[in-house]
């Protein structure tokens, strides 16, 4: 009887046990979902003040907070690892923010296991998909992954350089070999090629003036690199090396201060500001433009309307405007900027196509 009795009460308690679990679950919902969208980003290498991909889509989760009312904060890992990374998603979790928002491809794997350990917490991953170890795609409902045509941006940062500097020599500086990288890289490529084969320029790309930093946060070697690169006679560098491309900008402008022919095209964001010395003046050609604050905004408002597409992978290109040049350029001339927008027209309409893969290119 003794031994029933113990029985039917360990079953009461585990009764009751599961019924307190799923209450605190219930409440921790109902407690989310009362208190609204709560936005956390968990920066990549670089901090939210990088002139480059984080600030810009800091800038998309800023101005989706202020517009919606959002409470919004970021994190900046100590180390670029997967373990700092769940580490910073975990002091969001805990601290009640239930969108987060993750900028760069250092964070696939970290996402396909965050997506799945937090499937009540919605996850934005920016320029990548979730993947796991053995590099399977992953995109759970809870999560949007949103990828650019950084190639189209490449592409038409190309045509204008060649158009404007019309001959001599470029170059390119990455910040690592990583896919997005190198798709600006390609794009570039091609644009100079289609301005040399349609629109009589004489721009040249030599193998040794397409370098990568090896990090996107190492100032000083990318200054060094550029300096090479200008001392090699190159007249414009394309530089998408993340927080890096700072130095190859700072030499820049030492360049221009004394007299000497070296501009800069920026990435990611309108570049045109960090370039400016002696007043107004500026060493940044142009920008290739991927627009990842309105990307990161356009997910964040559709999130707040009950709309968020999870399992869902958004591109942004030429197509839908989500790439192309700064709407100003005040270092590209009017035909210039005329002769580019003819072009970003023909690739919208598919006239013109633009590789993302290496082909023979160089990288």
């Amino acid at each position: 009887m003794d031994k029933r009795r113990a029985i039917t009460k360990i079953a009461s308690m585990l009764v009751v046990t599961s019924i307190l679990v799923n209450h605190y679950k219930n409440t921790k919902a109902h407690t989310l979902e009362l208190e609204g969208i709560r936005v956390g980003m968990v920066t990549d290498t670089g901090t939210i003040y990088d002139k480059s991909f984080n600030q810009a889509t800091w800038e998309g989760v800023e101005r989706a907070a202020k517009e919606f009312n959002l409470v919004s904060t970021y994190l900046k890992p100590t180390q670029t690892t997967e373990t700092q990374y769940l580490q910073a998603i975990d002091n969001l979790v805990n601290s009640r923010y239930n969108l987060i928002v993750t900028p760069g491809v250092r964070f696939e794997t970290t996402i396909a296991k965050a997506q799945e350990k937090y499937k009540d917490i919605k996850f934005i991953i920016v320029n990548t998909t979730p993947k796991s170890a053995d590099g399977k795609v992953k995109i759970a409902n809870n999560t949007v992954a949103i990828l650019f045509a950084e190639h189209e941006a490449g592409f038409l940062a190309g045509v204008a350089t060649a158009l404007q500097i019309k001959e001599g020599a470029v170059g390119f500086m990455g910040g690592m070999r990583m896919p997005p990288v190198q798709r600006f890289n390609f794009g570039f490529q091609q644009g100079i090629k289609y301005a040399n084969d349609n629109l009589g320029t004489n721009i040249e790309l030599k193998p040794e003036n397409v370098r990568y930093v090896g990090a996107f946060n190492n100032i000083e070697l990318s200054e060094k690199l550029a300096s090479e690169m200008y001392d090699r006679g190159v007249k414009a560098i394309f530089v998408a090396a993340g927080q890096s491309g700072i130095g190859a900008i700072n030499e820049a402008k030492k360049m221009a201060f004394a007299g000497k022919e070296a501009w800069i095209i920026g990435v990611d964001r309108d570049q045109y500001e960090s370039g400016t010395y002696l007043g107004k003046k500026s060493i940044v050609l142009t920008s290739a433009v991927i627009n990842l604050d309105d990307a990161t905004y356009d997910v964040i408002k559709a999130a707040t309307q009950g709309n968020f597409e999870g399992g869902k992978t958004l591109i942004y290109s030429v197509k839908n405007d989500g790439v192309g040049l700064p709407k100003k350029n005040p270092n590209l001339s009017e035909d210039t900027i005329k002769k580019v927008n003819e072009i970003y027209e023909k690739i919208k309409t598919g006239d013109i196509k633009v590789s993302s893969e290496k082909g023979n290119l160089l990288d």
